[in-house]
């Protein structure tokens, strides 16, 4: 049974430290997250620390840094890990000194390879002894070619990361895993994947805000909450990204939230459970059940859509540990 975390402070003073996702979460492509800006500032004002972790291998620390500046958010490199990080710093670990890389992707996984210590090269006749393949908005089936002849060549081949998609301001746009794809289906090898949901990112971000036991927020369950459970984090599932309510209700237990909001928001607020009463999981004048007769989650909505949320959540995960079959069709939305 799975049930979610009842804090009853709020989580920017409950938790010494926060892990944030950025795409989904901060921002939608070019555009910030309703008032994420003020939110961050209130919790740091508040004593959190907070450290940005984004899949995005494309960006540099300083250009996130700035972009999230862009945004009305005070951010330095330093708060900044990129599976660009991760993955040049297993490289380094599997590699000897000044080894050549093969790189697919943009500036912020060359610099981050660089810095590791390795040499970046882009073509398979300069003999790179591993390919690295990250996200970048100018990949094309030039750089994929490359890689895939340095693979077929005996090169060692490595993934920033498995995103399948990418939010944008335009929708859902296709992630490393989609372009991984294409060369995986050429040389019929997969790449060793860093990133999230590896517990070892989460780690290495933990170590920059400076606690073992921080607050991990995302959008996206099989990355972000997923990796905060196999990491040992409590998770914040935010519905402004990837996933929906739906989503979590139907969640493997390996990729449920400790805990769920609409947005980035409810991190300066308290985050109080849903408790189990006369048949109903209860919280405030929010409540939800199910429905043996009708084999759906019901829920009488009340004042606060985040209870809702959480209520609904609860209701659902306990009917299907009960032995229940849920689908989407099962469950209430459009109430938040």
């Amino acid at each position: 049974m799975t049930d979610l975390l009842d804090v009853p402070e709020p989580l920017s003073k409950a938790f010494a430290g926060a892990i944030c996702d950025l795409d989904g979460v901060v921002f939608v492509g070019t555009n910030a997250v309703p008032k994420a800006a003020e939110t961050i500032a209130a919790a740091e004002a508040a004593g959190l620390r907070v450290v940005y972790l984004t899949n995005n291998a494309s960006r540099s620390p300083q250009e996130v840094a700035s972009k999230l500046t862009g945004f009305g958010i005070a951010a330095s490199p330093a708060q900044v890990v990129t599976a660009a990080i991760a993955g040049a710093t297993r490289l380094a670990t599997d590699l000897p000194p000044g080894s050549k890389v093969l790189i697919v992707g943009h500036n912020g996984l060359i610099e981050a390879v660089k810095e590791a210590g390795l040499e970046p090269v882009f073509q398979a006749k300069d003999q790179p002894v591993a390919v690295i393949q990250g996200w970048g908005p100018n990949v094309g089936w030039a750089e994929l070619a490359q890689a895939t002849y340095a693979i077929q060549a005996g090169a060692r081949y490595y993934a920033t990361n498995l995103d399948k998609t990418l939010p944008t301001e335009e929708g859902f746009a296709p992630g490393n895993a989609a372009l991984i794809s294409a060369v995986t289906m050429a040389t019929g090898i997969s790449p060793m994947a860093g990133g999230k949901p590896d517990p070892a990112i989460f780690h290495l971000a933990a170590e920059r805000a400076g606690t073992d036991r921080p607050l991990v927020i995302g959008d996206r369950l099989d990355t972000d909450l997923a990796g905060a459970r196999a990491a040992g984090h409590p998770g914040l599932m935010v519905l402004t990204g990837v996933n929906t309510l739906v989503d979590a209700c139907l969640a493997p237990l390996a990729h449920r939230p400790s805990l769920i909001a609409r947005s980035i928001e409810a991190l300066n607020w308290p985050h109080r459970a849903p408790k189990w009463s006369g048949e109903r999981w209860v919280l405030a004048d929010a409540a939800a059940w199910w429905d043996r007769a009708a084999r759906a989650v019901r829920v009488q909505v009340g004042s606060n859509a985040d209870q809702a949320i959480r209520v609904v959540v609860q209701a659902a995960w306990d009917a299907v540990d009960r032995g229940q079959t849920l689908a989407a069709t099962s469950l209430p939305t459009g109430f938040y």
